[in-house]
């Protein structure tokens, strides 16, 4: 039987590749064939948006025969002109069938016509459906319709089809195509499929480097550049023309008003500052319509060279920082909370002062929830449109009002409590200081996975909670997927028998019970303790939640006695120096005692202040290529930033693993990527 349904999946595999072969041999003998001193050619009638990159894999020949054919077209085609296509074998258009069908990156779905329709993704750590559906503007059930299997869950390295959308984004009206790289693909020969220059893909995806330009990534390709006018193969002509700057323009608007990127001007104009002024006069390097043509090789080294290239940064003499933030919404107390970071980020500047730092600080109210109209009209004043960064925004509301206004002014912006907002997945120059969930618990179950992957692991469920759940999951699909072996019990009347009977004396036994609840946890500790603990019978540790921080002394005791982890990403160390520092500054100026929270806000505005102003006083207007060099004794948070995609902004993926020893000591250990 075995042997039979071999024979008919060989023979179903063999019937594909032979229609596959048919259809290409059938869509090439729909054009006419000509022959030129002895060879056979195809004529082909170029559509409007086609470019020599797409014509070429249409009929697997390579670009440089098309142009050794078609003299003249590397400057650029044009809807309606002929080209003459080298034909080939049916030898040769086999092989190229056959290729097709092969991993991720040659799937069919990568051909020219289902590009229209959609593309790939491939699954990183700590994305859920969710997430990628608000990446790419779609829902989940379009994801669930075009991946059924995703139903049952997502893995890191799976490939999902993702529905093609003529996206706009929301902060510049721009509208944008998505497109997954190939292996072997460049950036040049991306642009010349686009019909585009190098500089206008870069100009749409601020993060793509030498590093982060990868098969499999995705990238935005803008849709409203014209691609029937524009030439990836030749350097169109440039001259300079002198621009009076108008009240309200910024670098930003003038390099759209001119259609170029705001490089393009800042290297034209030497020293020019970002921060523009009324009736000054720059020079715009503008493109003619007289096209260079350039060498294939020289235009794909000098698109190699821009994913090299970092922005200029300026040094600023003087830092300009806005803390706009609702201080006077005292709903639930919320104005004394926010009381409390400012002081903590005046502290923070103090600090930096004493560093030889320049700074200007203004704080705002902003009004409260939903209602933006006064955050609006501090928006409109010359100030704010001067500032270097922005920290601030409570509201979905208000951190959409701030990102618009910052991307637009070409201004840093800090969201510093949201874990969970759409502005950073279009806006570049947005940093998210609080960790999403769902990185937290992936880069948490992956530290316990090659921590205690030899050791025996228990998992106690624990009736009627579900507040870790997904952290569960994710831990068990890992240790999974790592051929962990782990033991699952209940919390529940015979726990205290079964217990003993899943644990050895040979490992360490890890336990981790499957909520962060105080009083699941104390019930769990006190069951733990009677166990038989003469000649150190059983090594126990115990893994769990950031919330236990916030448990009282008692807990804190018994923490010590097995060896007690738990990760979070937040921690204070009370007996740590520069803690004790901050903690005598904020006597000294306020005094009192922080406010006993957690996250502690003074210490969440110190650091924040701290970090960020570090930033640009050490690596200029343009800081974020360093953003994870920056030198800043932080003391609650780590910074640990990671572009959420080649287009958007960043998200902070810090981690602390503490540790409680059975030797009274309290020991925190950075775990970020």
């Amino acid at each position: 039987m075995r042997h039979s349904l071999f024979i008919c999946k060989l023979t179903a595999l063999i019937l594909l590749l032979s229609v596959s072969s048919l259809r290409a041999s059938c869509q090439e003998s729909s054009y006419a064939k000509i022959y030129i001193e002895g060879k056979p050619y195809y004529v082909y009638t170029v559509r409007a948006g086609e470019g020599l990159y797409s014509i070429a894999r249409t009929f697997s020949v390579s670009v440089d025969e098309l142009i050794k054919s078609n003299p003249g077209c590397e400057s650029g085609l044009k809807a309606g002109q002929t080209l003459n296509v080298p034909a080939k074998s049916q030898s040769d258009a086999s092989v190229a069938a056959r290729s097709n069908i092969q991993t991720f990156s040659e799937r069919q779905s990568f051909a020219d016509d289902n590009r229209k329709t959609s593309f790939q993704h491939i699954v990183a750590r700590g994305e859920t459906v969710y997430s990628i559906a608000n990446i790419y503007d779609t829902t989940v059930e379009e994801i669930y319709r075009l991946n059924a299997s995703a139903q049952n869950g997502i893995y890191v390295g799976d490939t999902l089809t993702i529905p093609q959308r003529q996206t706009q984004s929301e902060n510049d009206g721009e509208n944008f195509r998505f497109h997954t790289i190939l292996p072997k693909e460049t950036l040049y020969s991306v642009s010349r499929y686009y019909n585009m220059h190098p500089e206008d893909v870069i100009a749409v995806n601020p993060g793509l480097s030498a590093d982060t330009f990868q098969a499999g990534k995705t990238i935005r390709i803008p849709t409203d550049l014209s691609t029937t006018s524009r030439s990836a193969t030749g350097r169109e002509a440039v001259k300079n023309i002198v621009h009076r700057v108008e009240k309200g323009e910024t670098l930003y608007s003038i390099a759209r008003k001119y259609n170029i990127l705001q490089d393009d001007i800042l290297k034209a104009n030497p020293g020019l500052s970002t921060n523009l002024k009324r009736n000054q006069e720059i020079n715009i390097p503008v493109r003619t319509n007289a096209t260079e043509v350039e060498d294939p090789k020289v235009a794909e080294a000098r698109a190699n060279q821009l994913l090299r290239s970092n922005r200029p940064s300026e040094k600023l003499q003087v830092i300009r920082v806005g803390l706009l933030l609702p201080f006077l919404d005292k709903t639930n107390n919320g104005h004394v909370r926010l009381q409390e970071y400012y002081e903590g980020f005046l502290l923070a500047i103090l600090k930096l002062k004493d560093q030889g730092a320049n700074i200007e600080l203004y704080a705002f109210d902003i009004g409260s929830g939903s209602d933006t109209r006064k955050l609006n009209s501090l928006l409109g004043t010359m100030e704010m449109q001067a500032l270097d960064l922005i920290v601030g925004g409570i509201s979905d509301a208000q951190i959409k009002t701030i990102s618009s206004f910052a991307s637009k002014n070409n201004i840093k912006y800090v969201v510093p409590f949201s874990q969970s907002n759409r502005e950073v997945l279009n806006n570049p120059m947005l940093f998210q200081v609080n960790p999403p969930l769902s990185n937290t618990y992936s880069r948490a179950s992956e530290v316990f996975v090659e921590m205690f992957r030899d050791q025996n692991i228990i998992l106690v469920n624990i009736p009627s909670k579900s507040d870790k759940t997904d952290f569960v999951n994710t831990l068990q699909n890992d240790l999974k997927k790592a051929k962990v072996s782990f033991r699952t019990l209940t919390l529940d009347t015979s726990f205290e028998d079964n217990l003993p009977n899943v644990m050895v004396q040979t490992k360490e036994n890890i336990i981790v019970p499957t909520s962060g609840d105080m009083a699941s946890l104390r019930m769990l500790l006190d069951i733990v303790k009677r166990l038989p603990q003469e000649n150190g019978k059983y090594t126990i540790r115990l893994f769990g939640y950031p919330e236990w921080q916030t448990y009282d002394s008692k807990f804190k005791t018994d923490y010590h006695q097995f060896g007690t982890y738990f990760f979070t990403p937040f921690f204070v160390d009370e007996d740590d120096l520069e803690t004790n520092e901050f903690l005598a500054n904020f006597r000294k100026w306020y005094k009192r005692d922080p406010i006993n929270l957690y996250p502690r806000y003074g210490l969440w505005g110190y650091d924040t202040g701290l970090y960020f102003i570090s930033a640009l006083h050490q690596y200029g207007k343009n800081f974020e290529p360093n953003i994870n060099r920056v030198r800043a004794s932080t003391i609650q948070y780590a910074f640990q930033f990671e572009r959420v995609s080649n287009w958007g902004g960043f998200v902070n993926n810090s981690l602390f693993l503490v540790y409680y020893g059975p030797d009274q000591r309290v020991i925190k250990i950075n775990k970020s990527r």
